[in-house]
């Protein structure tokens, strides 16, 4: 008998696709009879916004008011904020996903964890702008990007060959560390970001 790797009934595209599970707060306070319950669903970050009341009551024969405060109650998928949030926000930050890209999305996630990332006025939600410009990639080390940095700025040029393996790397690359913040991604690499 061989063995077969194991398989997911559905195709995985998007792990990291941030999703919500949004819920009724009079359903779970018990509001209506005392009795708390959770009426809600998942859903993608980005459909946060639209979802409306009379949908998570959908086919529950509970009792509702159309008025009734929705809140995200649970998280799935990568996020870069841990924290309690109503479903707009949610739907902001899926709209932050579409924007940078499933690729991406990791990379600012880690940015905005570390907290050396620049947000729009006064909210957390960072300026696409400036992570780009910030951003260098994801490298196996900082070493490894430094590296790559000293040959692509030509740091050795003018050094004689014979010279170039006194090179002191070690000191070099942790006073570069001094101009970026370095943050642990998921496949065991790091994720490289200039602080400007």
């Amino acid at each position: 008998m061989t063995n077969s790797p194991l398989r997911p009934s559905v195709t995985i595209t998007e792990p990291d696709r941030p999703r919500c599970w949004i819920g009724s707060l009079a359903a779970y306070n018990g509001s209506h009879d005392g009795v708390p319950r959770l009426i809600g669903d998942w859903f993608d970050a980005t459909d946060a916004g639209e979802v409306t009341v009379a949908e998570l009551h959908k086919g529950t024969g509970v009792p509702f008011d159309p008025d009734d405060e929705l809140w995200v109650m649970d998280l799935d998928g990568t996020w870069p904020v841990q924290v309690e949030m109503d479903p707009t926000t949610a739907a902001k930050w899926g709209e932050i996903y579409d924007e940078v890209g499933p690729e991406q999305w990791p990379a600012l996630c880690a940015w905005v964890r570390n907290g050396s990332y620049v947000a729009e006025s006064d909210t957390d939600y960072p300026v696409l702008s400036d992570f780009e410009e910030r951003y260098v990639g994801e490298w196996s080390t900082f070493r490894e990007y430094a590296e790559q940095l000293a040959d692509d700025i030509g740091l050795l040029t003018d050094v004689p060959q014979s010279l170039q393996p006194y090179f002191d790397w070690a000191s070099w690359t942790r006073d570069l560390k001094y101009d970026y913040s370095v943050e642990d991604a998921p496949n065991g690499g790091v994720y490289v970001f200039r602080d400007l």
